[in-house]
């Protein structure tokens, strides 16, 4: 896990403090499939910038996703920018206005990284754009052999419909 210390850093309103530092990024599970990021320690930066009513984060970084195609079940790589905010006014009483990853006089990088690129990723991480996926009744890759199936197979739950319609 990676945190920042902020004692080390003293701004007044208008400051800024920028640092490059090596995030530790966590494997995590997305539609029931696990990813991997590799590696799994990135460069970021990290930036605060105090205002005069709180302080403003910034965190940017690329990282790179291994896992499995949702289409085809092949090896999957995706790689992300990241660019993330987050505000903390520390005088508000409303918890809307912090932010959950500072937890007293630090800020948990790792937890605010994995959020970020959770919220970046597609709705469907394909190994290509053009995935034909798997052959809906033999199971093969349709991408290494594409095929059709002459007959067309009923699904036996369908016969009592299907008898009804040739009465009709």
């Amino acid at each position: 896990m990676t945190s920042f210390s902020l004692r080390q850093v003293k701004l007044r309103p208008g400051e800024q403090h920028r640092d490059e530092l090596e995030i530790e990024l966590t494997a995590f599970d997305f539609g029931g499939q696990r990813y991997l990021p590799v590696p799994d320690k990135v460069p970021a930066e990290f930036e605060i910038t105090r205002a005069t009513t709180g302080t403003v984060f910034a965190l940017a970084f690329t990282t790179r996703l291994y896992g499995p195609c949702y289409r085809c079940l092949g090896d999957a790589v995706l790689e992300l920018q990241i660019r993330a905010r987050e505000y903390q006014d520390e005088s508000a009483q409303d918890e809307e206005m912090r932010t959950e990853y500072v937890d007293g006089n630090n800020i948990d990088l790792s937890a605010w990284a994995r959020d970020a690129i959770a919220l970046a990723l597609p709705e469907q991480i394909v190994c290509r754009d053009d995935c034909a996926g798997l052959c809906s009744e033999c199971g093969k890759n349709l991408n290494d052999e594409p095929h059709t199936h002459e007959e067309q197979h009923r699904d036996p739950r369908w016969a009592a419909l299907d008898a009804l319609r040739d009465e009709l």
